[in-house]
């Protein structure tokens, strides 16, 4: 018997056993489907077979997905929608990152040097997936209370998210509410996180240039030491904006690349700074940009460095909705128990999911992909990341629970 079938919930006399439960038959598909993903990532925007490979998939279930503008990413309804009661949305991510795939004891293990899904959005592409399957199924035999709609989004990984091309092409109309899943390394599997309010964290690139006369290293009073003030802006920005920023925000400046000079000997005339903004509250995250300029051109003047910032808004944090929350919370509850959901802190990555409750209220919850007792951790954006597959399953099962729940709260089409 296997871990899932052990510990999953079954219904009893007051409160009958959902439908939409994941057959075997499809469980194997669904882990084969991944580990092809896996095998064959691709970076955002040139998701082409990936897309290929879902359309074909929802076509064969006799389903008509249709390509989003940007030639990759897909949405797919499910069930013929009334046009009156809003629509809800299950959301997936489908790139890859640009990181080597550092697993060597797997068969799955990216066919790609410099490719993987080190961030398991091959899992919540399957976990749509087999979700759509199970609901066109359910759909077929009349059970299905209303349409839903599959979101298979590009370039979550590429700033500012694909999700804002996703919207622009009209992928909302008819929505009312939408929910998503993300991988967690460090929840079991069977289990997910949840947290009403802000879960991740808004995230922004940041770019610095400083440019000056430079000189000879044996007069750098004549010069504008620009090595010392990329350093200033290093040390000195973050600092600054401690004091300016209320520390309840949780704005951090992180730097990931400094660049100055050629010689030991001659102080150049140009550096460079690129790093990341992250804030765990909506409202610094919009004063963030004034801030942060007026921090840097402050302490690169003090410097003698003329500094020029580009700043690339990226995303804000993902405000999960507290009544979509509870649907989560009751859905996972009705496939497992409410043993399997545990609350979870705000994290500091950020997500693109947040540009669709800029316009349609929404969840996402942590999909627990750790093996249960094992003790490992392989953590996002790392290249030995794995999952446990039963994850697959569980994340199916949690899905089609919510489109039964949440449709049944709203009635029958009349």
């Amino acid at each position: 018997m296997s871990r899932e079938s052990q510990t999953a919930q079954p219904g009893t006399p007051d409160r009958p056993e959902l439908p939409g439960k994941l057959p075997d038959h499809l469980r194997a598909e669904l882990i084969a489907f991944r580990r092809d993903l896996h095998m064959h990532p691709e970076l955002g925007h040139q998701e082409f077979r990936t897309t290929a490979a879902i359309k074909a998939r929802l076509e064969k279930a006799g389903l008509s997905p249709r390509v989003l503008k940007s030639g990759t990413g897909l949405v797919c309804d499910v069930g013929t929608w009334d046009g009156v009661r809003p629509i809800l949305a299950l959301r997936a991510d489908i790139d890859a990152l640009p990181i080597p795939d550092a697993k060597t004891h797997v068969p799955y293990r990216s066919t790609f040097p410099d490719r993987a899904h080190a961030c398991g959005h091959d899992v919540h592409t399957t976990i749509v997936l087999g979700a759509g399957l199970v609901l066109a199924e359910l759909d077929r035999q009349g059970m299905l209370p209303r349409a839903v709609r599959l979101l298979f989004q590009p370039a979550e990984e590429v700033l500012p998210g694909g999700a804002s091309e996703a919207i622009e092409s009209g992928v909302l109309d008819g929505v009312g509410k939408i929910i998503a899943v993300h991988c967690d390394p460090r929840v079991d599997a069977g289990r997910i996180g949840l947290r009403a309010g802000a879960i991740t964290s808004a995230c922004d690139r940041l770019e610095v240039s400083l440019d000056g006369p430079g000189g000879h290293t044996a007069r750098p009073h004549l010069t504008t030491d620009l090595v010392t003030a990329a350093a200033r802006v290093a040390l000195d920005v973050p600092a600054v904006l401690a004091r300016r920023m209320d520390a309840r925000s949780g704005m951090s400046i992180t730097w990931g690349r400094i660049e100055a000079g050629h010689a030991c000997n001659v102080i150049p005339m140009h550096a460079e700074l690129s790093g990341t903004v992250r804030c765990l509250d909506i409202n610094a995250w919009h004063e963030a940009p004034d801030q942060i300029h007026a921090a840097i051109d402050e302490v690169a003047t003090l410097h003698r460095a003329k500094s020029e910032i580009t700043y690339v808004r990226g995303v804000p944090p993902v405000v999960n909705d507290p009544v979509i929350t509870e649907l989560l919370r009751e859905s996972m509850a009705a496939r497992r128990g409410a043993e399997s959901v545990e609350d979870t802190e705000q994290s500091l990555g950020g997500e693109d999911f947040s540009w669709y409750l800029e316009h349609v209220p929404g969840a996402m919850a942590r999909l627990g992909v750790r093996a249960p007792g094992s003790g490992t951790k392989h953590d996002l954006h790392r290249g030995d990341f794995d999952v446990d597959e039963s994850a697959i399953g569980v994340g199916v099962e949690f899905f089609t629970a919510a489109v039964l729940i949440d449709g049944r709260r709203t009635g029958p089409v009349r």
